[in-house]
């Protein structure tokens, strides 16, 4: 069985953290631009409690809205969602700040205990899509709501100079969620068995994770005690942005080191973490 990666524990404080944050920005704040390309400050805002309230009525009211087209690729689905959260944005441009800290405080809540609740090894209702799975367990679902909450937040707080919540036991969780994607990303790319990439983010300290080719797909652990054919060190200012598409693999190049075969580790800069 996978290892789990356990984020339920650090919604309720992620909340807070956001709670805070909102609360601290001033009028001019709200409408400065973010990373999101064209999402200001309030509309990544907007997006975190459609968020909020698509999942309590899911969860705690059964509540779902089909697709109003056929979803027969992925781009289909691609899409479809960006759509539908544009559609969101927009309609939300008409509440104040104030409403909107108000009802994230309070959907956060009710979020927070539904995820608690939740059977970690059942299937989840959702695919974790971008990691390559057609079904996932709850915990990896879980844990990538845990990665949407986190880089929206930090795409917040870097477009209004806040400090950011780029620390061990919040980022960590982020970072190992967004790399189980990774043998998705090399699906495609041949090398022989037993050949072992390293995989290095630089937080407070140093984390590292080692993609493994196996006879027929990769696997990432946290572990290998023998030698590495290819190493990629990623500072962690730059690994998120990369991972959710904020800047690209070119933009980011200059910022990362590559060691040994480095043809194989860039394809490690090709992994979007995100629905994108």
């Amino acid at each position: 069985m996978k290892a789990i990666i356990e984020t339920r524990h650090l919604f309720p404080a992620l909340d807070e953290k956001l709670i805070e944050l909102l609360r601290s920005l001033s009028t001019a704040d709200w409408q400065k631009p973010t990373v999101a390309r064209l999402w200001t400050v309030k509309d990544v805002a907007s997006h975190l409690l459609d968020g909020n309230l698509r999942m309590i009525s899911l969860l705690r009211d059964g509540h779902s809205a089909p697709p109003d087209r056929e979803i027969n690729s992925y781009a289909d689905l691609i899409a479809y969602l960006n759509l539908l959260n544009a559609d969101w944005v927009k309609a939300t441009k008409r509440l104040s700040p104030e409403v909107m800290i108000d009802l994230l405080e309070s959907t956060g809540r009710q979020y927070s205990a539904l995820i608690a609740a939740e059977e970690l090894h059942s299937d989840a209702i959702f695919p974790v899509a971008w990691a390559g799975e057609a079904v996932s367990k709850n915990w990896f679902h879980i844990a990538r709501e845990y990665t949407e909450k986190w880089h929206h937040q930090q795409q917040i707080r870097e477009a209004t100079d806040r400090q950011g919540i780029i620390t061990d036991a919040l980022f960590y969780p982020f970072m190992a969620t967004s790399l189980r994607g990774l043998p998705h990303t090399y699906r495609n790319t041949d090398a022989p068995t037993g050949t072992v990439i390293s995989i290095t983010i630089r937080i407070e300290r140093e984390f590292k994770w080692f993609l493994t080719k196996n006879e027929n797909s990769w696997e990432i652990t946290t572990s290998h005690s023998g030698i590495q054919d290819a190493g990629v060190l990623i500072p962690a200012e730059i690994a998120w942005k990369l991972f959710t598409k904020a800047i690209s693999p070119t933009e980011a190049r200059e910022n990362i080191d590559l060691t040994g075969d480095e043809k194989l580790a860039e394809v490690t800069l090709q992994l979007i973490a995100v629905m994108a």
